[in-house]
């Protein structure tokens, strides 16, 4: 077993495993966009970052392809963490305004502002249907093209894949595919019509240290902290 530390309590993990396994078998919700179980991790939308390292020597990784060391040092709600998740999601959502998962990604973490042009590619880039298309399908019908900003998604040379079998599976797992409830002649590019509470022990803690309900949510901390 590994030992390392997680949000400041020292926790056990099995060989292998990365920092966002162990952070799910101890419960606690670390967000994710292009990881899902069953595919290989790809660590491209960065909002499962967390925070390795202790003073100043700390950085950002993507816990879905970070794997735990012995004595690794893991905050995964710091204030720094929190605002680079919101960055992300500003990000996606300049590309992708109109997808539900990404609307419900913004009003989860608090983003009620829109500082990138909306450029409504309505694709993030997230690899997920490659990576369907890929191990669970074994077609291989779909891939990345070119790089930068004329990066795609599509067949090869673009044109219809005999490989292709229509089963739909790169439409049920995309992203962007599920169209916001606002639908398409919506006012904003955010809509916020779940927003949320801010998470209230952030402020008083400096990360989301509540382990005995939804982290972060409830409030109990900074009643307590006020008696």
């Amino acid at each position: 077993m590994i030992t390392f530390k997680l949000n400041g309590l020292e926790v056990q993990a099995e060989p292998g495993w990365t920092i966002l396994d162990t952070a799910k078998f101890f419960g606690l919700e670390i967000p994710t966009l292009c990881y899902m179980e069953g595919l290989d991790p790809y660590g491209g939308c960065r909002l499962c970052v967390v925070e390795i390292g202790e003073g100043k020597q700390t950085k950002l990784v993507s816990s879905c392809t970070y794997r735990v060391e012995e004595g690794l040092v893991v905050h995964t709600d710091t204030k720094r963490v929190i605002a680079a998740r919101r960055m992300m999601i500003e990000l996606m959502l300049s590309t992708a305004p109109m997808s539900k998962e990404i609307q419900d990604l913004a009003s989860k973490f608090g983003v009620t502002q829109q500082r990138f042009p909306p450029r409504n590619e309505e694709c993030v880039y997230c690899g997920l249907c490659i990576r369907m298309c890929d191990e669970q399908m074994d077609a291989r019908a779909i891939g990345f093209q070119n790089r930068g900003y004329k990066r795609k998604i599509s067949t090869p040379f673009d044109v219809k894949s005999e490989e292709c079998r229509l089963c739909g599976a790169c439409m049920y797992v995309c992203p962007a595919c599920a169209a916001r409830c606002g639908g398409p002649n919506a006012d904003t590019d955010i809509c916020n019509a779940c927003l949320q509470v801010e998470p209230t022990c952030l402020e008083t803690y400096g990360e989301l240290t509540c382990w005995m309900y939804d982290a972060g949510r409830c409030g109990t901390c900074v009643q307590e902290t006020k008696k």
